[in-house]
């Protein structure tokens, strides 16, 4: 398998199914897409070159089988390594997990474009109205799923897709200085953003990034 990804300081699409693939212990080349060019179309044409059919990252290639979204890779990966348990067995976690990624995946926007991953980044910053209620309302969402299924990840046990998708958001909330205790929590989702940077997944795409001499010396 080969999966086509952005830079790993930045991108947050690539950073969910990578996670997830990682997880399988499936060996995988990797194609890396540089974003931050001055001319998008130069990103596009490098993306539709190495094989993504809509020009963006991310992009998993399996044989004969192109995918080009990061949840419907998930999804895929789930199917095709059922052992590797990424999506619990019992339907109500499942269904509810599934409710959870839809809504990271379509949702909070004012939180993805103030507060961009950058996995460089170590700056409190002061957030708008509207990403403060983004922030609120995704430690609602992780309390209301860790209290229902008693942790430590969001469904229970064992770490799954959902847990893949909220990694980013615990980048986030480390880069820009957003505690979740000025958020209504009660401890428990600052917990938990702190253990989804401490997974052997998170940890292996952290260093990788952090000493990618590519982007360290690009001024770009």
């Amino acid at each position: 398998m080969e999966m086509i990804i952005g830079d790993k300081v930045w991108s947050t699409w690539s950073m969910r199914p990578w996670l997830v693939l990682k997880r399988t212990g499936a060996p995988f080349t990797e194609t890396l897409i540089r974003l931050r060019r001055e001319n998008s179309e130069e990103v596009r044409d490098a993306a539709v070159a190495a094989g993504s059919p809509s020009g963006l990252v991310p992009v998993l290639k399996d044989g004969t089988v192109t995918i080009w979204d990061s949840l419907a890779i998930s999804e895929y990966l789930a199917e095709k390594f059922p052992a590797a348990g990424l999506w619990p067995t019992d339907p109500v976690a499942r269904a509810l997990g599934r409710a959870a990624t839809a809504e990271m995946h379509s949702g909070f926007n004012s939180l993805r474009g103030e507060c961009p991953m950058d996995l460089r980044r170590h700056e409190p910053g002061t957030l708008t109205p509207a990403t403060q209620e983004n922030v609120r309302r995704i430690v609602g969402l992780w309390g209301d799923l860790l209290r229902r299924f008693g942790g430590p990840f969001l469904l229970g046990g064992q770490w799954s897709i959902a847990d893949a998708f909220f990694t980013p958001v615990a980048t986030r909330f480390r880069s820009y200085g957003v505690h979740p205790t000025d958020y209504g929590d009660d401890g428990s989702a600052c917990a938990y953003a702190a253990r989804l940077l401490e997974t052997p997944e998170y940890l292996a795409w952290e260093h990788e990034a952090l000493t990618d001499e590519r982007v360290l010396s690009s001024a770009i």
